[in-house]
């Protein structure tokens, strides 16, 4: 079973654990290798104890974890943003992502109308998640082309 809950400081390593082994087993060849050191973590520990960040749990580890705050870009502070959604890949497909997804749109839409997000293009996997939680591919773009936006109205 999978639970969610608020992320604290203490999950800054998991969190970056999770965030180095997901992208390098999900990106593959779309993205160089990451490498899981001292300063991610130090950033992850950062990152989630700015609140807005929760995890999930499937027996008391965590398996993934997903953040939101006001958009980046555009840079925008009435338009959400799904920052980053992460799953440990042991524990894709079975309802982890589904569930940080859930949290996240329930949040967003307590503090915004609309909300964006970012993926690569050409990264199925992902664009198949987004547009089956009820985000639509916009026609915006950036990094010459090898990021796409996805939108969400609340």
């Amino acid at each position: 079973m999978v639970t969610i809950r608020a992320a604290v400081v203490g999950d800054g390593a998991e969190v970056a654990r999770v965030y180095v082994a997901s992208s390098n087993d999900g990106f593959g060849e779309l993205m160089p290798v990451m490498v899981l050191d001292g300063g991610r973590v130090a950033r992850w520990s950062k990152t989630v104890a700015d609140g807005n960040w929760w995890v999930a749990e499937i027996d008391n580890t965590i398996a993934g974890f997903v953040g939101i705050g006001p958009s980046r870009d555009p840079v925008d502070p009435e338009l959400g943003e799904l920052d980053t959604i992460a799953v440990d890949s042991p524990y894709w497909r079975r309802g982890v992502g589904t569930a940080l997804m859930e949290k996240a749109l329930e949040q967003l839409a307590a503090q915004y109308d609309e909300a964006i997000v970012w993926t690569l293009a050409n990264y199925p996997q992902a664009q198949t998640f987004y547009t089956k939680t009820g985000w639509t591919l916009t026609t915006q773009t950036r990094n010459d082309g090898h990021q796409v936006s996805y939108r969400r109205t609340f």
